[in-house]
C-alpha cells in the first residue's frame, strides 16, 4: 500500500512496485495527487485505487506500506497548516495502527527538514536539528519529527518492523507545477520567459535528487533486514546554489527570462546537504542522474504538460463548457487544465 499514491513521489513508486510484481493499492485523498498520474496504472488488474483521507482509519490487508501521505511543499501544507499537522501525526498513528494489525512491515517517508536551519554541514542522521516550533513552517517540520518519534515508539513498544527515510530535495516529471519549489517554480518560469524568482542572495544552496534515484532508494531501504530501521538520508549530495540552478534552467530550456531577487522567507534554510554514508553503506545506493540530465527529463515534462494544457484551454474555450471539451478530445484532461491555470 502507498498512502498519498497519487502524488509526485507515491505515483512513480506505485508504477516502480508494479514492474517488480506486486500487487500495489493507492490510497490518496487528492489535496495535492492528480488522477492524471496514475491514469496510466488503472488498467492494471494488480493496481487499485482508493479515495481516502489517512487522518481517518483505514482497514485494508497488506503486506507492506509506504507512509507518503503529505502535501510537502510550503505553498500546499501552508494553506492549511492543521490539517498539515494532523496528516503527519494522526496519519502516522493509524498507518502504524494498520500495520501493527496485519504485521506489515512500514516506511515513513519523513523529510530533510526535520533537521530546520541546520547548525552542522552536511546533515548526517544523528544530528537532532535546529527547528522552529512555533513558525509558518511548523506544521509541516514538526509534524515529520512528531511522526519519527511515534515510528519509534511504535518498534520499542510494539517490536513494528519500521522504516524512515529522510528525504532531501527531489524533482522529476509530475511535480505539481504550482507547488512553490524551486525546481518547478523556476522551469515553469522559464518556459514562460517570465521573470526567475529567487528569494535572498541566491546564495543559499540545495541538493537536488532525481526522482528515479530517489525510488530506487525506497525500495532498497524496505528490502532491509528488520533490524536496520534508519533513520536514513535519502538524497543527492551535489550542492548547488539556488543561483546555479536558476542559471542552469535558463540555459538548457534557452529563455530569456531575467533572476529576479524576494525577501527570504521566515526559517528558510541557509544549506541543504545530505550526508548518505550510511545510505551507501546499508543500501549499497547512491544517486546516478547528473543535475542537468535530471533536469532536461524535467522540463520536457513540463512543456509537454503546457502544450496539453493549452489545447484543452482552448477547446474549453471554444465550446464554453468543460464537458464538451473533454467529450471532445478525451486525451485532454480537465485536471491537467486546472494544475496550470
Amino acid at each position: 500500500m502507498v498512502t498519498g499514491g497519487a502524488g509526485f513521489l507515491g505515483s512513480h513508486l506505485c508504477e516502480r512496485l508494479l514492474v517488480d510484481g506486486h500487487d500495489v493499492l493507492c490510497v490518496d485523498n487528492f489535496f495535492t495527487g492528480a488522477k492524471d498520474n496514475i491514469a496510466h496504472l488503472l488498467e492494471s488488474p494488480h493496481f487499485e485505487l482508493m479515495r481516502h483521507d489517512v487522518t481517518f482509519p483505514l482497514y485494508v490487508e497488506v503486506d507492506e506500506i509506504y507512509n507518503l501521505a503529505c502535501p510537502a511543499s510550503p505553498i500546499h501544507y501552508q494553506y492549511d497548516p492543521v490539517q498539515t499537522t494532523k496528516t503527519s501525526v494522526h496519519g502516522a498513528i493509524n498507518m502504524l495502527g494498520l500495520a501493527k494489525r496485519v504485521k506489515a512491515k512500514i516506511l515513513q517517508a519523513s523529510t530533510s527538514e526535520v533537521y530546520g536551519d541546520p547548525k552542522v554541514h552536511p546533515q548526517t542522521e544523528d544530528y537532532w536539528g535546529h527547528v522552529n516550533p512555533i513558525g509558518i513552517r511548523s506544521c509541516y517540520d514538526e509534524g515529520k519529527r512528531c511522526a519519527e518519534t511515534l515510528f519509534f515508539d511504535y518498534h520499542r513498544q510494539h517490536k513494528l518492523r519500521i522504516k524512515v527515510a529522510r528525504i532531501f530535495n527531489t524533482y522529476g516529471p509530475r511535480m505539481h507545477p504550482n507547488d512553490g519549489r524551486v525546481v518547478s517554480n523556476f522551469i515553469m518560469q522559464a518556459l514562460k520567459n517570465e521573470p526567475i524568482t529567487i528569494y535572498g542572495d541566491g546564495n543559499q544552496s540545495r541538493s537536488f535528487c532525481y526522482v528515479d534515484d530517489l525510488i530506487e532508494a525506497f525500495v532498497r531501504l524496505m528490502d532491509t533486514p528488520d533490524d536496520f530501521t534508519g533513520p536514513t538520508n535519502l538524497g543527492n549530495p551535489g550542492e548547488f546554489t539556488v543561483r546555479e540552478l536558476a542559471e542552469k534552467v535558463i540555459a538548457l530550456t534557452n529563455s530569456k527570462s531575467k533572476i529576479v531577487h524576494q525577501p527570504l522567507p521566515n526559517d528558510d534554510p541557509k544549506q541543504r546537504q545530505p550526508d548518505i554514508v550510511l545510505a551507501r553503506e546499508r543500501l549499497g545506493w547512491q544517486p546516478t542522474v547528473p543535475l542537468e540530465q535530471g533536469l532536461s527529463k524535467t522540463i520536457a515534462y513540463f512543456e509537454d504538460l503546457i502544450r496539453r494544457t493549452t489545447r484543452c484551454k482552448n477547446l474549453m474555450d471554444e465550446e464554453n463548457n468543460n464537458e464538451v471539451a473533454v467529450r471532445l478530445n478525451p486525451s485532454m484532461s480537465a485536471d491537467s487544465c486546472r494544475e496550470i491555470s
